[in-house]
């Protein structure tokens, strides 16, 4: 890119722009632009009740309203494109999405392929084929442990209107399990302070199959996928089966592959690798 690109940066469920912190100091450093998005019920618009703070009150937090409750995908991809418009304006852009922004991703690239010059999916849920719900009922999920949010879980989310989930437990159970499942290579400490960047509620809407990959405007930007090897949330296997189903989809355009150690978080809290996989981009 003869000028260099903006990074836009999408984060995954229950998180926030400050996830992405320690990356923008390492590309800051390395000397390129960023701006770390947060999708709309997130960051200072996130809902934290009373009942979340300590002294913990559990049935009042398990029937709180969540100002997240009507948030829909479409609402996430405008919030997305009117970033990606403004960043626009200095030049290219790459939008990088983790996880659950991997779905956001892909729908603004289905609506504004002209806004975009890379995507970027950081063990980022890409829905080609199918819809999440869909992967998630597939064979490459099945060894995720069940227990990683069930345990976390409060309330009842049809109830809620909203997805919640006590990241301020102090159950050794629910802690375990969600160490495990997304940051088993962290220190005790570093996982705790993530879990303090996480807020307790997200929406409902995942997308359906009519937000899947489209190849006549997905299908033409040019597109990076890189693989978390030691993934529990987001497994290897089903890492590689949406690279898979994306490069059938789109065959003459297939994924730019790289390859990180370490579980769903590593990269977050240890981010120069990643930041040197997207200095690389940027540079062509």
């Amino acid at each position: 890119m003869p000028t260099l690109p903006t990074f836009v940066l999408v984060h995954g469920a229950f998180a926030n722009s400050f996830s992405f912190a320690p990356l923008q100091a390492e590309l800051g450093l390395l000397g390129h632009r960023s701006v770390a998005v947060d999708l709309p019920g997130h960051g200072f618009e996130a809902t934290f009740p009373a009942a979340y703070q300590a002294p913990q009150d559990a049935d009042a937090l398990a029937s709180a309203p969540g100002g997240i409750k009507d948030v829909t995908l479409a609402d996430a991809v405008a919030r997305v494109i009117a970033v990606l418009e403004r960043a626009r304006r200095n030049g290219p852009t790459v939008l990088v999405g983790h996880s659950r922004g991997g779905i956001t991703l892909t729908a603004v690239a289905n609506a504004r392929p002209d806004l975009v010059d890379r995507l970027v999916y950081v063990s980022g849920w890409c829905p080609v084929d199918l819809d999440v719900a869909g992967y998630y009922a597939g064979p490459e999920m099945a060894d995720v442990d069940p227990r990683a949010m069930a345990t976390a879980l409060v309330g009842d989310p049809a109830e809620l209107g909203v997805l919640r989930c006590n990241f301020r437990t102090a159950d050794p159970e629910a802690l375990g399990a969600l160490r495990r499942t997304i940051g088993a290579d962290l220190t005790d400490d570093e996982f705790r302070a993530f879990l303090n960047t996480f807020q307790p509620d997200d929406n409902l809407d995942a997308g359906t199959t009519a937000d899947c990959a489209h190849a006549a405007t997905w299908g033409r930007i040019p597109k990076t996928y890189v693989r978390l090897a030691d993934d529990l949330a987001i497994p290897l296997a089903m890492q590689d089966r949406m690279i898979r189903e994306g490069d059938a989809r789109t065959p003459d355009n297939p994924f730019d592959v790289h390859t990180l150690p370490g579980s769903h978080l590593h990269w977050l809290v240890h981010p120069e690798p990643a930041a040197e996989i997207l200095a690389g981009l940027a540079a062509g």
